[in-house]
């Protein structure tokens, strides 16, 4: 089998080098790909966004397979695209990435079908969004409707914090279009838990739990990322909890989609909160969280290839999701100055130290060849994974391999997983 991956960014690596661990695949390409996964895979230079290039690419060598990797070309219907060419492709098709696409879509969704989340409006208008902070309890979050990188979320403390996060969203456009509608939403307290889940469009098994560090700096301080690391399983997320959200939210959220015509297939990641008043939905997205997929998939025992056709094929109730009994630590390494600016083009020192060691993985998020030599190209630029048997031993092995690498203006979060020595 031949399998074309779209995207460029850590979680694609973590889905490649799955991918190529499928006794069923011949041949790996990914456009664009990235330092690391050209390891794995051929690399093609077409954009995420290229579809018809994706397309004609893939007619051309004989593609059996196609993975969809980030949000945006899933939001804007490349799965549609190859389906129109008769290519299968996993994940899920435009009028069900909508889900991920437009926040207000998702809030309105989940009121309509009892799914349970956190109290918000919805704004189009900024002066009407100014008046109804007046009378909000604070602190508030502001979410940007679209596409934000992951960064479209402001929680502000007072009323002055909140004004300025409508002007910077919506008048500014900060995030550009996708800060045209504007969601404010109740603030909730408690635990974090990210939940990764295959999806058919009828049946929906969740892989192992994890759990992500969105703020740059330690102690939770500092802007909104991408992701500064994960860990998985997460201790906090009981059978008990796995059982309430398999019954009022995963299996209610794959009904109300199909409910709406909107039938879910690829992968359904969804953001948990654990409130004093039971658990609540933050967030959905329509595709692997990053770098969630870096401690998940490395734990994975199944052939992905194997699931993620039976999600296209309808037949995911015959498959038995199996995870390995450990855990997984990643640690980024970013840029000094990310999110906001950053240089770029350090060359990388001590990748060769990955090589063969078992339970230990470097994948590249920001990176590309240069002259022969791998440097840094954004802002969080690797994700440094191992695995342990328990929480504890993985997070001082995933910190021990982050010293391995070097680069000029390296940083990285000195406190993730440090929940899990608190237990």
């Amino acid at each position: 089998m031949r399998v074309l991956i779209i995207g460029s960014g850590g979680r694609e690596h973590a889905i490649t080098a799955c991918v190529a661990k499928s006794k069923r695949v011949s041949r790996i390409y990914a456009a664009p790909g990235n330092a690391g996964i050209a390891e794995l895979a051929e690399c093609v230079d077409i954009s995420v966004m290229d579809f018809e290039k994706q397309v004609a690419f893939a007619k051309d060598n004989d593609i059996d397979f196609v993975i969809v990797g980030p949000d945006d070309p899933l939001v804007a219907g490349c799965v549609d695209e190859f389906e129109k060419a008769g290519i299968p492709a996993f994940g899920p098709r435009k009028n069900a990435a909508i889900i991920e696409g437009s926040k207000a879509f998702s809030k309105d969704l989940m009121k309509k079908y009892g799914i349970p989340t956190a109290a918000y409006e919805t704004f189009d208008d900024p002066d009407k969004a100014f008046e109804y902070l007046e009378t909000a309890d604070f602190p508030i979050v502001l979410k940007a409707d679209g596409l934000a990188l992951g960064k479209g979320v402001l929680i502000c403390k007072d009323l002055e914090e909140a004004k300025a996060g409508v002007k910077e969203i919506m008048l500014d456009k900060h995030f550009g279009d996708a800060g045209n509608k504007l969601v404010i939403e109740e603030f909730m307290t408690g635990r974090e838990v990210s939940v990764l889940a295959f999806c058919d469009g009828t049946t929906i098994k969740t892989m192992t739990s994890a759990q992500d560090h969105k703020r740059a700096k330690d102690g939770d301080q500092g802007l909104n990322t991408g992701g500064m690391g994960t860990f998985s399983p997460s201790p906090f997320y009981t059978k008990e909890i796995e059982e309430f959200c398999q019954k009022e939210i995963y299996e209610k959220t794959m009904a109300a989609m199909k409910a709406e015509g909107r039938d879910f297939v690829g992968t359904l990641f969804t953001g948990l909160m654990i409130t004093e008043k039971g658990v609540k939905v933050l967030e959905f997205n329509a595709r692997f969280g990053d770098p969630e997929a870096q401690v998940v998939l490395p734990r994975m025992k199944n052939d992905i290839i194997d699931v993620m056709e039976a999600c296209i094929e309808g037949t995911l109730d015959k498959v038995e999701l199996e995870f390995e009994d450990n855990a997984a630590v990643c640690v980024v390494l970013a840029s000094e100055g990310y999110p906001v600016s950053y240089e770029k083009g350090f060359p990388i020192k001590g990748l060769e130290q990955f090589k063969d060691r078992d339970g230990y993985y470097v994948f590249h998020a920001g990176t590309k060849m240069l002259s022969g030599e791998i440097v840094t190209n954004g802002g969080r630029v690797l994700g440094i994974t191992a695995k342990g048997e328990n929480l504890v031993k993985a997070r001082a092995n995933a910190y021990e391999a982050a010293k391995w690498i070097d680069f000029d203006n390296k940083y990285m979060r000195n406190d993730i997983g440090k929940a899990i020595d608190e237990q």
